[in-house]
């Protein structure tokens, strides 16, 4: 039924709902400390939402929301909604009140480092990176250095400004002489039926593909990503604990800025309760120990560690669950008297007709998991790790297992200068690292291989293997994607053979087809 509101009422309501009849509506013009309050309070009040919105906080006088004109030009006192909101908070002592609200933050000038130490959070955070697929890093700043993070401790190391320096001097060079061999590539035939801006964009990307690799991970880029407050609180406490000192300046800075916005949601992790928070963490890596085991720089890039083996009756129970009133226990037992024929039915039933790889398979396929070990550039890295409905865990960046030549560099004929900035680079990566192993990261370029663990369920592997695999994808995750397909495939091929949409081309220009629809889509809006 629809409630009723005095016109003095609707008045006041106005401005901060997106309508006063629905069941379905939005907040607006409200500071997010007053959303996560509204919230909080509404879960234990026998009102609807927009009655407790009127009642508790707009005729609230500590709220401090301005009567003025209608539309309300004063504006919302976030400070007395933060004094509500620890009174409330206090009141339930439940943590998960902080999710009702969050905020966008952008992180500039920050090293490539630091943006990977930022995303391992995968819970209550989405995040947006600058890419190195679509943008020239070529361009100095305003300071006439090249861009990339520096400290004092870094600055200490007699090598490492210089070889930061060589490898960004090495990219610029060859920005140009792979372009024209791109360009040249490509040909007046295949730029047939492209638009000017199409054909640029081609070249574009598919030479920032190719010369990726000789950024290193100190180049600084930009983020940008949106949180709840629980999500906040836990990423700065652990950023406060990191070893590095760019992300313990950058975790207090975020702190700072946040507190203008959502300042209930991050006062914890500079406290005593956060301290011991942070404390925990210093003290739970395993640092001292993991030196202790020899390195092994030879790896496959792709390998399958660990699978169940009981995969196919794991999926069936949890397929049929729904639809029973039967236990999970019985329903694996049923699954392994099967005959081959029947699962094979049930399991088909429950893919359906998959018309394209949105169509996920339902969530019995995360009854089962896959282990991958992962040896790749850190550049296709950076890519997959974006990937946050698994678990990934790296080891530090380093150049014990090689790099990543692209073919393109040798035909066009500047693999000298490539190979000599990556020696350059692993000599200063080898000095530095005797000494400070967290900081000589910053010295390596993202053509060098990282190794890196893989655990994911067989829906997230359905999800990860079609997307990373499609075309327009950069060639080192693609084929990261397709290993992982045939592993999968290999040990379980009556469950693999549903992933219909995982593409095991190569191609030679990633993102022409995508281009081209771009092109169309482009003319299409011109004419409307």
């Amino acid at each position: 039924m629809t409630e009723e509101f005095s016109d003095e009422e609707r008045r006041l309501l106005a401005p901060f709902v997106s309508n006063l009849e629905r069941p379905v509506f939005v907040l607006r013009n409200l500071p997010e400390v007053v959303k996560g309050a509204l919230f909080s309070r509404y879960s234990r009040s026998t009102k609807s939402l927009r009655r407790t919105l009127l009642d508790e906080f707009i005729k609230n006088k500590e709220i401090g929301f301005g009567p003025g004109a209608p539309g309300f030009e004063g504006v919302v006192a976030t400070e007395k909604a933060e004094a509500f909101y620890d009174r409330v908070l206090l009141g339930y002592g439940d943590d998960s009140v902080a999710e009702l609200a969050g905020a966008h933050i952008a992180l500039e000038d920050i090293s490539i480092i630091a943006t990977k130490v930022v995303e391992d959070a995968r819970i209550g955070l989405s995040p947006l990176e600058k890419s190195t697929r679509y943008v020239y890093f070529d361009q100095k700043g305003s300071d006439g250095r090249w861009k990339y993070y520096s400290d004092a401790q870094l600055e200490a190391f007699d090598e490492y400004s210089g070889t930061c320096d060589l490898l960004f001097e090495t990219y610029a060079k060859l920005i140009p002489r792979i372009s024209e061999y791109v360009s040249g590539r490509l040909g007046e035939e295949g730029k047939k039926g492209l638009s000017e801006r199409a054909a640029e964009a081609v070249v574009r990307s598919k030479t920032c593909d190719i010369i990726r690799g000789l950024l290193p991970a100190s180049t600084r880029t930009n983020m940008g990503f949106f949180g709840n407050g629980r999500a906040y609180e836990y990423l700065i406490t652990k950023m406060y604990a990191d070893p590095l000192p760019e992300m313990r300046a950058l975790a207090a800075s975020m702190q700072a800025e946040l507190r203008t916005t959502i300042p209930s949601f991050v006062k914890r992790p500079d406290t005593e309760l956060g301290l011991i928070m942070q404390n925990y963490l210093k003290e739970t890596r395993l640092d001292g120990i993991g030196s202790a085991f020899k390195s092994e720089p030879d790896a496959e890039e792709v390998v399958l560690v660990d699978y169940d083996k009981d995969a196919e009756e794991r999926v069936i129970a949890a397929a049929l669950y729904p639809s029973t009133h039967r236990s999970m226990a019985s329903l694996i037992g049923d699954a392994r008297h099967m005959g081959r024929e029947q699962r094979g039915e049930i399991i088909s039933s429950y893919c359906g007709n998959r018309l394209n790889r949105r169509h996920k398979p339902g969530r019995g396929f995360e009854s089962t998991l896959y282990t991958f070990d992962v040896c790749a550039n850190f550049g296709c890295y950076r890519d997959i790790h974006r990937h946050r409905m698994l678990t990934q865990q790296r080891q530090l960046l380093g150049c014990l297992h090689g790099y990543t030549l692209p073919r393109e560099i040798v035909e066009a004929g500047c693999e000298a200068e490539f190979r000599g900035a990556m020696e350059a680079a692993k000599r200063a990566w080898e000095s530095m690292a005797k000494t400070h192993p967290y900081e000589a990261q910053y010295v390596v370029p993202l053509a060098y291989r990282i190794r890196w663990q893989m655990s994911l369920t067989l829906r997230e592997a359905f999800h990860f293997c079609e997307l990373r695999s499609a075309r327009q994808g950069h060639i080192d995750y693609r084929r990261v994607a397709q290993r992982m397909y045939e592993e999968i495939k290999r040990v379980h091929p009556s469950l693999a053979k549903h992933m219909k949409f995982v593409d095991m081309n190569d191609y030679a220009f990633e993102r022409l087809e995508a281009e081209k629809q771009l092109d169309k889509r482009m003319k299409e809006m011109g004419r409307k």
